[in-house]
């Protein structure tokens, strides 16, 4: 399993609406082929910036499966325009 790390950033002011618009599309990654888990941090010092954390049972899983889905049409429909910046995205493996 890896974890997708997404930095996302957006209007503090529209926070409400950015986590009701996340809750909303959660759904589509929860019916993705590889999915494993969801979460999303809010940063305390820089309450612009938010982590999404999804567990999918591979890279490709998210990058191929996920990516080239309609639920990934959806998320970023709904997500998208609360960015104020790309999103950076990494994967994780645990190490330890």
């Amino acid at each position: 399993m890896i974890h997708e790390l997404a930095t996302l950033t957006i209007d503090p002011a529209r926070a409400a609406d950015f986590e009701a618009a996340v809750t909303e599309a959660r759904p589509h990654f929860e019916a993705a082929k590889g999915f494993v888990s969801f979460a999303l941090h809010r940063s305390v010092e820089n309450p612009a910036r938010y982590h999404l954390v999804v567990g999918w049972q591979s890279v490709e899983a998210h990058m191929v499966d996920f990516r080239e889905s309609e639920g990934f049409q959806a998320w970023r429909s709904l997500a998208g325009p609360f960015f104020t910046a790309p999103p950076c995205v990494e994967h994780l493996a645990q190490a330890i």
